[in-house]
């Protein structure tokens, strides 16, 4: 290999700032860069739901650069650093410092990240991994495999506790043979790979590498009899085949055809590179595996990450097991995989993670402390409206319009619809008064009807007598039509019945009163409203008014009829079905309508109420309507300040309590003389008055 393409393509280093194609523009790597490392233990980390995360790094430029994209990640999946501590990459870790992380370790979360330059010194970092191997109840990530000493493993109870990610590697065709016939002559001056060849005679070592020979009296069992692809053998691997391959398209496609490959023409050294670089960055190749290799646009190998569990066996061995992967360029949902049940964990005892703050159960919410990591925060109940049927839920969502949330805020269960129903205790007194008081003005009707012929009946006008009482009548049983399930048929007929019966009832007892005027000034000698006299009159006053109020509602229905309306916002929790007026002026024009006809007709009845007669009806008139006004006046107030079934309510009681005062005040008295006191009921009663 020339020597310019020794630092161009690596086979270890995943340093960040070498992604740089400015500054390294003839760089590239057969192993992936830290960036995807960081992704690939933010996914493991979130798999796990480890949010309380402590991290061990060395202090040099490479580890803090990408321990700051290893932080930004793992608050971006939801969670925390417990603690960040460094150690010198360069000299002897100190021993207060040792102190210090293990402190961290003991007293903090029970996830921690060893993350290092996998360049610098290993016997020093290893002090590292042989406190991480022997600390109980923890749970450790690491980006290296590990070289461990026999004498140390047999010395110390090692724990079941790491998870390693290494570079994606798989076994090479008649590399293990080239292993197992390797002879130390082709290497007499590399000591180190004198004592790898001579520990080879290890009987732990596996069959298909372990020689035949008698291992030396003091030796350690070596990593390469332990792990799982032989180190960085495969990155080197993918190197040469991928410098093979862009040398071979280089060729073939005629670049290097005018060149002349010889000792003499070391112009050539100077002029391959930057040509070789195109065929390099375009490069797609299949290696001996036949696997797909090409390089990414940071001219890294698209390749990703083995998670690899490291555990130990009771007869004093240890193995790298595989249990998962990271592939940052697979398909998304495809590119992180784990097997748990694959996992040796530690058996001593239930791994327990800390956290900075209990899970927060659904129907919380998570309130971050002001100041504090994300992962430090308060568990507040959801606001009125919302749920949260997750934990740890940021915010909890809204229900939708026709739901609310249960007890706990955990669920949206439908509201509670609610109308003034006839089961209801409420319901059921209102049917009841407004079946008792039709029952009474039934018997009144008959009373007045059995006894037409008396003088009682008859000086009171008796045809509007009767149509006052069957006006009466329809407005007592058309309270009940405000009662029960809203529909828009129920919803006009309530108002609707409700304005012209009423308006039928006023405008009787208007015509009644001006009956009495009529009646006392036409007795005069001369007086012209004779004339004016009879039932004429009074059918047609009845009629009149009646039909402006008709015109009222019928003009009312054409324009903005009431229609059935479910009220999701007025009460917190239930839903008011009730009727929608349509227009809240056309109502407030036939409650204002009835007020003129009441106010009129007591007007009139006030000024009539001291004639010379002996059964006038001004002095009933006057209280009756009196009545009626102080009802409907005190009715607006209270009418706007209820809501729900109970507005409903109070429209009812206002028909009940102003139709049984018109009742009472104009028609108790007359029956009461009908059928307590006949001897008034007669001529010679009237003669001596």
């Amino acid at each position: 290999m020339f020597v310019n393409f020794s630092e161009q393509i690596s086979y270890t280093s995943q340093n960040l700032f070498m992604s740089n194609a400015v500054q390294f523009p003839y760089f590239y790597r057969t192993v992936p860069n830290a960036l995807h490392l960081c992704v690939g233990i933010g996914k493991l980390l979130k798999h796990f739901g480890w949010h309380w995360v402590g991290i061990v790094a060395s202090d040099d430029d490479r580890s803090e650069r990408a321990v700051q994209i290893l932080r930004k990640e793992i608050e971006r999946n939801g969670g925390c650093i417990a603690f960040y501590v460094t150690f010198p990459h360069h000299s002897r870790i100190p021993e207060m410092q040792l102190e210090k992380i293990e402190r961290a370790i003991n007293e903090s979360s029970t996830v921690n990240i060893l993350y290092f330059n996998e360049n610098f010194a290993y016997r020093m970092q290893d002090v590292m991994r042989y406190y991480f191997l022997l600390t109980p109840g923890k749970v450790f990530i690491t980006i290296a495999e590990m070289v461990i000493d026999t004498k140390v493993l047999l010395q110390f109870s090692m724990k079941n506790n790491t998870l390693i990610f290494t570079t994606h590697r798989r076994e090479m065709p008649n590399f293990v043979k080239f292993i197992h016939e390797i002879n130390p002559i082709w290497m007499p001056t590399d000591f180190k790979a004198l004592d790898w060849w001579r520990n080879l005679c290890d009987s732990r070592c596996p069959k298909n590498i372990r020689r035949d020979c008698v291992p030396p009296d003091m030796f350690s069992l070596s990593s390469h009899c332990q792990t799982t692809h032989f180190a960085g053998s495969y990155s080197v691997y993918n190197a040469v085949y991928a410098v093979a391959h862009a040398l071979h398209d280089m060729i073939m496609s005629g670049s290097g055809n005018d060149t002349t490959w010889s000792r003499e023409n070391w112009d050539f050294l100077d002029y391959l590179p930057w040509k070789l670089h195109r065929y390099l960055r375009n490069l797609h190749f299949e290696n001996g595996l036949r696997e797909e290799m090409y390089m990414d646009e940071n001219g890294d190998l698209a390749i990703g990450y083995d998670i690899t569990n490291l555990f130990f066996l009771p007869d004093g061995t240890w193995k790298y097991k595989i249990v998962g992967c990271y592939n940052p360029h697979a398909p998304p949902g495809q590119d992180f995989t784990i097997d748990e049940k694959a996992i040796v964990w530690e058996s001593s005892s239930k791994v327990k993670v800390h956290v900075c703050s209990p899970s927060c159960h659904p129907g919380y919410r998570k309130l971050i402390r002001e100041g504090e990591p994300v992962c430090c925060y308060d568990c507040i109940p959801c606001a009125e409206g919302e749920v949260s049927n997750q934990t740890d839920m940021d915010i909890c969502t809204i229900c939708p319009e026709d739901q609310w949330p249960n007890q706990k805020r955990d669920a949206c269960v439908p509201k509670m619809k609610i109308f003034l129903s006839f089961e209801e205790p409420l319901g059921i007194a209102l049917t009841s008064i407004s079946i008792f008081f039709f029952l009474i003005t039934t018997v009144i009707l008959g009373i007045f009807i059995y006894h037409r012929d008396t003088p009682i009946v008859r000086a009171n006008n008796r045809d509007l007598s009767y149509v006052l009482l069957i006006s009466l009548m329809l407005c007592f049983l058309c309270s009940l039509v405000f009662i029960g399930l809203p529909m828009d048929m129920t919803c006009i007929l309530r108002q609707t019945a409700f304005g012209i019966t009423f308006s039928i009832a006023l405008s009787s007892i208007l015509a009644k009163t001006i009956t009495v005027v009529l009646a006392f000034h036409a007795t005069k000698p001369g007086s012209k409203l004779q004339k004016w006299m009879g039932s004429r009159i009074s059918v047609s006053l009845v009629l009149s008014c009646s039909l402006i109020q008709t015109f009222l509602c019928l003009a009312w229905l054409f324009t903005a009829p009431p229609f059935s309306y479910l009220n999701m916002r007025s009460e917190i929790g239930t839903i008011l079905i009730e009727c929608n007026e349509g227009s809240i002026v056309a109502f407030y024009c036939v409650l204002g309508y009835l007020g003129f006809l009441a106010g009129i007709s007591f007007i009139v009845a006030f000024l009539a109420r001291n004639l010379p007669d002996t059964f006038n009806e001004a002095k009933y008139i006057t209280f009756s309507t009196l009545v009626f006004c102080s009802v409907w006046i005190s009715f607006i107030p209270t009418y706007l300040s209820t809501k729900g079934k109970y507005m409903v309510a109070v429209e009812i009681f206002a028909i009940l309590a102003s139709s049984g005062g018109l009742l009472g005040c104009m028609f108790i008295p007359k029956c009461y003389i009908i059928l307590f006191k006949p001897e008034k009921n007669s001529r010679k009663y009237l003669t001596k008055q």
